[in-house]
């Protein structure tokens, strides 16, 4: 009997320490700070990462008792202060508007934060924070009073790769009501580190897409975001091929066959970001046959010293993709537009191809700026918020 009685009392007091430590790591120990409310981008029912949309300040919890060292790595490293209960503290400065990864560093070793949700950056499943913006930030918000397009999960096979790629497709809300019309393709590309899902999660894409074509901004058209990368699995070990031949030779055609598209080169675009942006000047400039609209967001092309290859040949605006700027005047004929976006926290390099393309006699060119924004979500989702209404006019 008094064996049985201790037991019972064991299992009480395991519960009740359990039910405590689970009430620190669900965050329901204290209410929030006043002005702060959860991220957006948290976990469900997660209070922690907490905004304060007013200062723009983040604050960041983490529950970690046994750990000697730990600090948040959030543009820059921020060492974060431990209370009585074990649980660690950190209070930002205020912080840039839109979307940022952040880690977590517990003894020196990086870790997701399990209050956030899981974006793929920087190659890895990370945690990210929204810090919000005002009303100007509606065009990426969702809208509940609009008719809203699908984004469509999808594989393709590609005989290049050697095995099934994945990509998301954007269908405008019309899609299905007009079982007789064709739509106009943009290939969509992300950058390095990030992966297919990028646009449609972390950039928001539906939302800033059904925005423009409810309020006639922009024609309606399908979106392609595949891979930027080439694939492997048990089966294909080792990386081959060539992103621009998976686009050309794979990818379109099994969209033309899927969907209900024009296959003319009037109607098919190209942008990306950063380094999808390289691959959409190597992929569009070296098919014109295939493309009449061409983005590029967060980069642009290239003239002068390869700076990730010195043994490369210094190219000009003459020679550079195999000559396809030297004739200005046929250039000008075939390309109906050519956008250049950055954020003016990223420096003079787009600006000055722009000049340089500029000068030398292309036309349909357009530079546009984000202010205050770096190499972020937030400049590429105004970016393409500028782009997407350009297009098949």
């Amino acid at each position: 009997m008094k064996k049985i009685c201790f037991m019972l009392i064991a299992v009480m007091a395991y519960g009740m320490l359990s039910a405590q430590f689970a009430g620190i790591q669900n965050n329901e120990e204290q209410p929030l700070p006043a002005g702060f409310k959860p991220a957006s981008t948290n976990t469900f029912l997660s209070q922690y990462p907490a905004i304060n949309g007013d200062t723009r300040q983040a604050t960041f919890r983490v529950v970690a008792p046994y750990a000697q060292n730990v600090t948040l790595q959030l543009s820059g490293k921020h060492p974060m202060t431990k209370d009585d209960k074990g649980v660690w503290w950190y209070t930002t400065d205020p912080l840039v508007v839109g979307f940022h990864y952040y880690a977590i560093l517990i003894d020196s070793v990086p870790v997701m934060d399990r209050g956030s949700q899981a974006y793929f950056g920087s190659n890895w499943e990370s945690a990210g924070i929204e810090v919000p913006e005002g009303r100007e930030g509606d065009y990426y918000r969702f809208n509940k009073d609009i008719p809203h397009g699908e984004i469509r999960s999808l594989y393709h096979w590609s005989e290049i790769n050697g095995l099934e790629r994945h990509i998301n497709v954007y269908v405008p809300a019309e899609y299905e009501k007009n079982p007789k019309k064709k739509y106009p393709v943009l290939y969509l590309v992300h950058g390095w580190g990030e992966d297919e899902n990028g646009w449609s999660v972390q950039g928001h894409l539906a939302n800033i897409m059904d925005g423009l074509i409810a309020g006639g901004k922009a024609v309606p058209m399908i979106i392609v975001m595949p891979s930027g990368d080439i694939k492997t699995n048990s089966d294909v070990r080792k990386a081959s091929g060539d992103i621009t031949d998976i686009l050309i030779k794979d990818l379109i055609p099994y969209i033309d066959k899927t969907f209900r598209t024009y296959t003319d080169r009037d109607h098919r675009a190209m942008a990306g970001l950063s380094r999808g942006c390289a691959q959409t000047w190597n992929a569009v400039l070296n098919n014109m046959d295939k493309f009449a609209w061409m983005g590029g967001f967060s980069g642009s092309g290239r003239f002068g010293p390869n700076p990730f290859n010195p043994k490369a040949p210094v190219t000009t605006v003459e020679t550079a993709y195999n000559g396809a700027f030297k004739d200005a005047e046929a250039f000008n004929k075939k390309m109906k537009l050519l956008f250049i976006s950055i954020g003016t926290a990223e420096g003079q390099g787009a600006k000055q191809t722009y000049e340089t393309l500029k000068d030398h006699g292309i036309k349909n060119l357009v530079y546009h700026e984000s202010q205050g924004t770096a190499h972020e979500w937030l400049t590429w989702r105004r970016a393409l918020n500028d782009f997407a209404p350009r297009l098949f006019r």
